[in-house]
């Protein structure tokens, strides 16, 4: 894995911490005074009791009340696998010694590896084309100053499924919606036989189509806009990428799921990474906007 830039490992993370503080993880009373004033300044606030404690309905349940999380996965109309919840990454960033000055260990922190490094478990790091390999290292030399996300910028996919925000899924035979809980954001998944765009407007999340085999939906998607992150560290994604999603669900409880990248432009050759979710019951998104115009990240300097 290539090493996290110096610079605090969650700046990049600023426009999450409203949940960060009201419901993912235990924070150092030192800290408290940091994290509230970076709150202020990088995000709205949070109304509390949005129904992060309301049963969620038609969960299996084990005989002690908790959700049955190896029952079979739900369906739809027409037999398919229902991927319908709210979702999170399954793998959490470890608690590190850096991470203790801010966060108790043995608290979730919420999100993935991959948030810092999308290619943290590819063999042998990710296939940068030399000037992408020269951007990332331009870009942790500068602590990820300009990232999209700690700017208030969308977050394009495959980059939602890292980080420490929850997803809804809402899935009819043939349509296949991502709700995410910051700025609001949304992402249409077509189910429904049309093709790619041919010559799309580049967007932030592009075009994405599916189909099914078996019981696997396969998620198509181009038309990116140019000068995208991929990761905290900077991996970029260009407007000549087409992606393809896997998403499979196994049980109740999981999403296995496997993105390819095949981005000519900015990679080697193409790139598989793994990006399994595990669901939240029982809880809600929550009603969270970053600060339009938000300047801190690019003042705050790490050592």
């Amino acid at each position: 894995m290539r090493p996290i830039p110096p610079f605090l490992p969650f700046l990049p993370f600023l426009p999450i911490l409203p949940i960060v503080l009201t419901r993912r993880v235990s924070i150092r009373p030192m800290s408290r005074l940091f994290l509230a004033l970076v709150f202020a300044v990088a995000c709205a606030s949070v109304v509390q009791g949005q129904w992060f404690h309301y049963p969620t309905a038609d969960v299996p349940r084990l005989a002690n009340g908790k959700p049955n999380m190896k029952a079979p996965a739900p369906k739809l109309p027409d037999g398919k696998p229902d991927l319908s919840g709210i979702w999170l990454s399954s793998k959490k960033i470890p608690c590190t010694k850096e991470m203790s000055k801010f966060i108790e260990c043995g608290s979730e922190i919420g999100g993935a590896p991959q948030a810092l490094n999308i290619g943290a478990d590819v063999q042998g790091g990710l296939p940068y084309q030399p000037w992408a390999a020269a951007l990332v290292k331009k870009r942790s030399e500068e602590n990820s100053k300009d990232d999209p996300h700690a700017r208030c910028l969308p977050d394009n996919p495959p980059r939602p499924f890292g980080l420490p925000h929850l997803t809804k899924f809402v899935h009819t035979p043939h349509l296949l919606v991502l709700l995410n809980e910051v700025n609001a954001m949304y992402r249409q998944v077509f189910i429904d036989g049309r093709p790619l765009p041919v010559d799309p407007n580049p967007a932030w999340n592009g075009y994405s189509t599916a189909s099914w085999e078996g019981d696997t939906l396969v998620v198509r998607t181009n038309g990116f806009r140019d000068g995208l992150w991929l990761d905290m560290a900077g991996s970029p994604m260009t407007d000549a990428a087409k992606m393809t999603e896997r998403i499979r669900r196994p049980n109740f409880g999981t999403l296995e799921l496997t993105v390819t990248v095949d981005d000519p432009k900015a990679y080697t050759k193409p790139w598989t990474v793994t990006m399994n979710q595990e669901i939240w019951v029982d809880t809600e998104l929550v009603d969270e906007f970053c600060l339009e115009n938000e300047k801190s990240s690019q003042r705050m300097r790490g050592k």
